[in-house]
């Protein structure tokens, strides 16, 4: 976080002198390219720090009758546009998930403990850090604001 600090202080002069349409038009931008970033590292189910996610847990599926997915990724409808949502303005810019959808990835990124479905036990998931900033992240940032101050 100490990075994104000092990136924060190098920009704030150089945002300061923009006008207010054209610091949200930037934030609306790198707002996206963040997205597409961890959108990214979903699909390739990756933790920011570049490890693979701690594995799903074996179920038993003998009872199940017809088709079984077993190769099904994780997080395939979070990483979706309708579900990681981009907010931008003037001021900030956030990445994250809202409503029924934040409390799963709540409990996925800190690995808390939830029931997978209604009068199921209680199981402690494994941390999986599904929104995060990596170095490339960090460098999507600046490069945007270089690109838009250059434009």
């Amino acid at each position: 976080m100490a990075d994104l600090e000092a990136l924060e202080d190098w920009a704030a002069g150089l945002l300061g002198q923009l006008h207010p349409a054209a610091r949200n038009q930037l934030a609306r931008s790198i707002g996206q390219a963040l997205r597409r970033s961890q959108q990214q590292r979903i699909i390739a189910q990756r933790n920011p720090d570049g490890s693979k996610y701690a594995p799903r847990k074996q179920r038993n599926l003998r009872g199940k009758q017809g088709r079984i997915k077993r190769q099904v990724k994780m997080f395939k409808k979070l990483r979706t546009a309708s579900f990681l949502k981009v907010q931008g303005d003037g001021n900030a810019i956030s990445v994250g998930f809202t409503g029924r959808v934040a409390r799963i990835a709540r409990v996925h990124q800190y690995g808390l403990k939830d029931r997978a479905e209604r009068g199921a036990p209680e199981v402690k998931y494994e941390p999986r850090k599904v929104l995060g900033f990596t170095d490339a992240d960090l460098d999507t940032i600046r490069d945007g604001l270089l690109i838009h101050l250059a434009g």
